[in-house]
């Protein structure tokens, strides 16, 4: 379903299976050596999400990307696993956008419990050269339905909400690439109880 140009929201994209498998290697790498945290950003504010970011650290107080976590236990950043690489573009690809290719080399892997949002934002710490060529951002959702805000270039324009359930894949890129978005809220209780899951794992996929 194209939202706009540029978004396009896939529901459903992922199998049950294919969810459980992810979902696996998304505790095993939150749980793991480098585990994630949650981020005290500028200005002294406590994220309300658990991070962990693959490939690149997102440092929440300068707002910039580094090899280690500088801001939290200077440990180095996880790699970012090939097959996860080929889901995000594959997914890219399935939004048509062969003309501006993902070859993403970043993920930024983020926990929402009951409690969890994100206020409306744009991905715009990306390198000048990805920002303006539009190289698509792909969101993977696992778990508990999300309330995803979705608006245009600037912050005060109108804002669309859409339920993000878990398998669901969300593109943005080309004349989309720099909206403002966010998550207002998580809907208890409505993962997939074959997943065993409380809350929502979201991959956001990017190409510094």
């Amino acid at each position: 379903m194209e939202i706009a140009p540029g978004a396009f929201h896939f529901k459903r994209h992922l199998s049950l299976d294919a969810q459980r498998t992810l979902l696996a290697e998304c505790r095993a790498l939150v749980e793991g050596p480098v585990p994630g945290y949650v981020p005290v950003v500028r200005g002294g504010g406590r994220m309300h999400v658990r991070m962990l970011c693959l490939g690149r650290h997102w440092n929440g107080k300068t707002y910039a990307y580094e090899p280690a976590r500088s801001d939290f236990d200077g440990l180095p950043v996880p790699p970012l696993p090939e097959h996860w690489k080929a889901l995000a573009r594959d997914v890219a690809r399935a939004a048509g956008m062969t003309g501006i290719p993902l070859e993403a080399d970043l993920c930024i892997l983020n926990y929402y419990g009951a409690d969890g949002r994100m206020g409306t934002h744009q991905d715009k710490d990306e390198s000048e050269a990805s920002l303006s060529a539009g190289v698509p951002v792909v969101s993977i959702s696992l778990g508990d339905t999300a309330q995803f805000l979705f608006g245009g270039l600037r912050r005060r324009d109108p804002v669309e909400k859409l339920p993000l359930e878990s398998g669901d894949a969300f593109v943005f890129g080309g004349p989309a690439r720099l909206r403002f978005h966010g998550v207002s809220r998580i809907v208890p209780g409505t993962a997939p109880p074959e997943l065993g899951l409380t809350g929502r794992f979201n991959l956001t996929f990017r190409q510094y």
